[in-house]
């Protein structure tokens, strides 16, 4: 198998990785500037001790060739969590800087805000301009706004689409279990089987649900910017554009927000 090696003084590298909830988000910074980025599965204790006998990092499980690192490589991995458990893993990795909220040049954070969210935050902000409103289409969906001045306003979190169509699916006795990639195209609102019934009352309550909070944003900040990231932010975007085209087309897609932000606060 071939191997993607790094040398020592080829490149200025790091390498920056969010842990979410659900999955490790990687992202590698060749010259300052983002490379490549990738996910792959939360890892273990003896995982970790794989790949520092192997001085490797690991790809998409879709990649044959992993990362290898050369031994004399001082690679930068600076990372952000929001699962404590894998913290304590990736901590005793060579070369890492934690980021936690103390990092993060936005006023106003209360203590349990996710370090994710912040960075997404700050990074669309530095990026597109404030004030900004972020919405983060994961596992969880989050509603994150920053006025002009870098001073929170607040947010609101209710479960992504995946554990909403999980939560009837597992806690229903005749309920299917749906996922997120069966859907392709907006269900009837008023469906004829219970597969396009639950699809409907979950997306188009939280369609609805999504511009009651961006026409609510918008009414304190008018000129604000909105973007929308996370694995579900394409799917959601383009529903949005069916069923409330001005909303919809006003969203900036940008799956890297986070990473923008690290760069933000590591660099700048």
């Amino acid at each position: 198998m071939k191997q993607n090696t790094y040398q020592q003084g080829t490149d200025n590298l790091w390498l920056g990785l969010m842990i979410g909830n659900s999955r490790l988000h990687w992202a590698l910074f060749v010259d300052n500037t983002l490379n490549s980025t990738w996910d792959t599965d939360h890892l273990s204790a003896s995982d970790m001790q794989k790949l520092a006998k192997t001085n490797t990092l690991p790809l998409s499980p879709s990649s044959a060739r992993p990362m290898f690192l050369s031994s004399n490589l001082p690679i930068t991995l600076v990372l952000a969590s929001v699962v404590p458990s894998q913290t304590k893993l990736w901590q005793t990795y060579p070369n890492v800087r934690l980021i936690t909220l103390n990092h993060i040049p936005i006023q106003n954070m209360y203590s349990s805000l996710g370090v994710d969210r912040a960075l997404a935050l700050y990074g669309a902000g530095k990026t597109y301009g404030f004030p900004m409103l972020v919405i983060d289409a994961g596992t969880a969906i989050t509603f994150t706004g920053v006025d002009n001045q870098q001073y929170l306003v607040g947010g609101a979190i209710l479960p992504g689409l995946s554990l909403q169509l999980n939560s009837l699916g597992q806690n229903t006795g005749q309920l299917p279990l749906l996922k997120t990639r069966e859907i392709v195209e907006l269900p009837p609102r008023f469906s004829l089987d219970t597969k396009s019934a639950i699809q409907s009352g979950i997306i188009y309550i939280l369609l609805a649900g999504i511009k009651d909070f961006i026409d609510n944003w918008l009414l304190l900040f008018p000129d604000s910017k909105i973007a929308i990231t996370g694995g579900d932010s394409e799917l959601l975007k383009a529903y949005l554009i069916q069923q409330f085209t001005e909303i919809g087309e006003r969203l900036i897609i940008d799956k890297n927000l986070i990473f923008r932000g690290m760069w933000e606060v590591y660099f700048v």
